[in-house]
């Protein structure tokens, strides 16, 4: 334990990086996943096809290979920016199709005739989308979007391995600084990944206990 305490500064700097990345990625992600599941109804036939290939792309390929993209390629393409830009790049298009998925999900849960009340009324597919499916489909897709963001949550930690300071890599470098005391700080950094996880859990459960109650 005295090696956690002693490098308990060091543990908080990985900790709010892990967060950064969390909260930073998984804004993006919501932003663009929200972006492509509505692509992914449109009445356009190419919006439709790009959607779909984008989500199969991102969606399949392992997120090691797209962080390598993001850090190795890019900088080679003339695209000027730092690690943790790169990283959050990364993770964001990794973890938008998931969202994209869970968001069409709850579209396609929304009754048909809500839509077909809103056409009948005069109202476009913009105007339909954004004030009469989307924000019914959003309340019944919050506790699998928040699986979305603890999935995330672990995911940060494939960051460490392209020189980005999260919770993971300072861990690693701190055990090989203290070999001895590898166990005590395997538990410390699980702990701290834990603290972000099931706070994230318990909110999730308490959301869908209150959606089947709406419902």
């Amino acid at each position: 334990m005295d090696a956690v305490i002693e490098n308990l500064p060091r543990f908080v700097e990985g900790f709010l990086m892990t967060l950064r990345l969390l909260v930073i990625s998984g804004l993006a992600a919501l932003v663009l996943g929200t972006v492509v599941a509505a692509m992914r109804i449109s009445p356009v036939a190419a919006f439709r096809v790009i959607a779909t290939v984008y989500t199969e792309l991102f969606r399949n390929i392992p997120l090691t290979l797209i962080l390598f993209f993001c850090a190795f390629v890019l900088p080679y393409l003339q695209v000027q920016a730092d690690y943790v830009t790169l990283a959050l790049i990364g993770l964001t298009f990794y973890t938008s199709p998931f969202v994209a998925e869970a968001i069409r999900s709850g579209i396609n849960g929304v009754p048909v005739g809500q839509a077909e009340a809103a056409r009948a009324i005069g109202l476009g597919f913009g105007q339909t989308l954004g004030s009469v499916v989307l924000p019914q489909a959003i309340r019944m897709v919050i506790p699998p979007l928040i699986n979305v963001l603890i999935a995330l949550t672990k995911n940060t930690s494939v960051a460490g391995g392209f020189a980005v300071a999260e919770l993971f890599l300072t861990t690693r470098r701190l055990i090989n600084d203290n070999g001895n005391s590898t166990i005590a700080l395997l538990i410390a950094v699980a702990v701290f990944y834990l603290v972000i996880t099931v706070p994230l859990g318990q909110f999730a459960v308490r959301l869908e206990k209150r959606v089947a109650v709406l419902r």
